[in-house]
């Protein structure tokens, strides 16, 4: 696993942004198409929108999954992530080929088994992640289950990620946010063949540290990225204030630096 340091919002995007395409590329030049797995939030506005600008991609050859999806939450709501999805990536490159978490579906283990099937049919070449104020990564929030292969699962939100929600300003108050979820389980997260992973902002340092200066365990669930061959993670200087001094020095010198973890 890498990590990736840099000043600011802005560069952070522009450079995960950057890795994405080339992945995105690499994959339909080895292959004919890209298969592919897009977080939203807040968090990955900048890169999404660096992402969606970046030349030479046919989007019309790539496949995009959902990483997750409140239950009960109409598509129209400001905080759905299908909502989110839709604006940030699909409506400006014109994917066409994308699978969407109807968590207001009234039978939410049906799309659990319809969408997993899909992804499961065939390697995910690149997933992009975002990493929760509680550590989590997709909605597997602590204690996360390590050991499902199910590609979906349905999940209980515990309190720290509602508060969350609320905090970022889409839900009005934690009666509000919706108290389960449809989300990837972090085992299908560790099958994609690159996973990459942009978590900025000063609010996000002490799960950061807590991931990827401690131990890999459940309790700090995006811990477990540490065991893929392949997953880069980018910081930005707040998000990373709580690591090590001598990172903190090259980030000061640099401007940016990249670890192995």
């Amino acid at each position: 696993m890498l990590i990736r340091v840099f000043r600011d919002k802005a560069s952070l995007g522009q450079a995960a942004a950057e890795q994405a395409a080339t992945a995105i590329r690499n994959a339909i030049s080895r292959q004919g198409r890209a298969r592919i797995v897009a977080a939203t939030a807040a968090s990955q506005l900048e890169f999404l929108g660096a992402l969606t600008k970046m030349p030479n991609i046919d989007w019309q050859m790539v496949e995009a999954f959902h990483l997750d999806e409140y239950i009960g939450l109409p598509v129209t709501h400001p905080g759905s992530f299908r909502k989110m999805l839709l604006e940030q990536l699909i409506q400006k490159t014109g994917i066409k080929n994308y699978h969407l978490l109807a968590g207001d579906d009234p039978t939410p283990s049906k799309v659990v088994r319809t969408i997993g099937a899909a992804l499961a049919s065939a390697p995910i070449d690149i997933a992009f992640l975002g990493i929760g104020e509680n550590g989590h990564i997709a909605f597997n929030d602590p204690p996360a289950d390590f050991q499902t292969d199910d590609p979906y699962i349905i999940v209980t939100l515990d309190e720290a990620c509602r508060r969350q929600q609320v905090g970022e300003a889409w839900f009005s108050d934690i009666s509000q946010v919706p108290t389960h979820a449809i989300s990837m389980s972090a085992r299908q997260i560790l099958k994609a063949r690159e996973v990459l992973a942009v978590v900025p902002d000063r609010r996000k340092a002490q799960a950061i540290r807590d991931c990827f200066e401690g131990s890999v365990t459940p309790m700090h669930p995006a811990s477990i990225l540490r065991q893929h061959p392949n997953s880069t993670i980018y910081l930005d200087a707040p998000s990373a204030s709580l690591l090590n001094r001598e990172l903190q020095k090259a980030i000061q010198d640099h401007g940016q630096v990249t670890i192995k973890a």
